[in-house]
């Protein structure tokens, strides 16, 4: 009989565990290495500034980080429309006015009719010249002929170029010297008290439909003005700038002084809040879309920033916000207080 060999000889028993050897091995080494789809992975979870979670396993897989439920978004992250269209002027003429501010200039070219409807032509939101570099005289009478150049080039009549200085720039050394400039060379400044200035912007920024359910903010660096209509009647109040850190004046004193101001406007009129000011305008151009004329802005804890001025901006509006209960506050891109000063003048 012929030799058999040697796997033939060997039991069943044996010949199962010398097959299953390297198969339980083979499983074991892809569990242990993680090569096995569906095995269970070491997990690393990692946070970021924002609170944001970050899970990560050892096999190099992840996955994006999820918004915490009730998290507020950041800035930039969310856009709300204003769909509100003003009326436009009807054979209108060109009118121009300079806000001296408490941080700079503003100017503004516009076309108005005799309805009082208008439009804006152009605007300069205090990139015109810093009164750091009106050392002298000379340069301030320089510096503002340059400026009312511009104007007459968009096509304004001298007679209808106005100066206006704001209520908080009135409190600023400064802007002193700016005003006898603007007297010498035969310009009218017209002086504004907070009352009338709260009660300017309230012509300017808001929409006619919009007088029995809103009110007005116009945040300036040396004061606040809050505003509303009671029946026909105008009302302002006055608080604190977004500059009231240069007085020392702690966060907290503004905060409830302004919220006690803010409290005082009547709830049928907290549906809305027409905005306007340097603060607002920064927060603004971090959610505006395209050149929308009206663009809303977020929640106060969304916004944050390494600028004093906008800090202290934020802290004033969530004092408006608390006090008011109002989530829509609508920055107005071509609105300002001095434009309702033109609006007030005689066609």
């Amino acid at each position: 009989m012929a030799n058999q060999s040697g796997w033939s000889n060997l039991r069943w028993p044996v010949k199962a565990i010398i097959i299953a050897l390297p198969i339980i091995g083979a499983v074991w080494a892809a569990k242990h290495f993680n090569l096995l789809p569906g095995s269970d992975n070491t997990t690393t979870v990692q946070t970021d500034s924002l609170g944001n979670k970050t899970t990560t396993t050892n096999n190099g897989n992840s996955t994006e980080p999820k918004e915490k439920k009730g998290e507020p978004k950041q800035a930039g992250g969310e856009h709300r429309s204003f769909a509100y269209q003003p009326e436009k002027p009807v054979d209108g003429i060109m009118k121009g006015v300079v806000e001296v501010g408490a941080s700079g200039f503003n100017s503004f070219v516009i076309k108005m009719d005799k309805e009082k409807r208008w439009e804006i032509i152009s605007k300069d939101f205090g990139q015109s010249f810093a009164y750091e570099g009106l050392a002298t005289t000379e340069d301030i009478r320089f510096g503002l002929k340059k400026y009312i150049g511009t104007m007459f080039d968009r096509g304004v009549a001298s007679k209808n170029i106005h100066f206006v200085v704001s209520s908080g720039a009135q409190k600023e050394p400064k802007t002193l010297p700016v005003i006898s400039e603007l007297k010498k060379m035969g310009y009218v400044v017209n002086l504004v008290t907070p009352d009338q200035e709260g009660k300017l912007a309230l012509k300017s920024v808001q929409p006619p439909s919009y007088h029995d359910n809103s009110f007005v903010t116009d945040m300036g660096s040396g004061n606040t003005k809050i505003s509303w209509y009671d029946g026909d009647n105008l009302k302002a109040l006055e608080g604190p700038g977004a500059k009231y850190y240069e007085k020392n004046t702690a966060d907290d004193v503004v905060y409830n002084d302004i919220k006690t101001k803010a409290s005082a406007v009547p709830k049928d009129h907290r549906d809305v809040c027409f905005i306007i000011g340097g603060v607002p305008f920064e927060l603004a151009s971090k959610t505006r879309d395209g050149e929308e004329r009206y663009t809303v802005l977020n929640d106060p804890s969304t916004y944050k920033s390494d600028k004093q001025k906008v800090t202290s901006g934020v802290n004033i509006y969530k004092a408006l916000v608390d006090a008011t209960g109002c989530d829509t506050f609508v920055f107005d891109w071509d609105a300002n207080f001095t434009i309702g000063y033109l609006l007030s003048l005689p066609y």
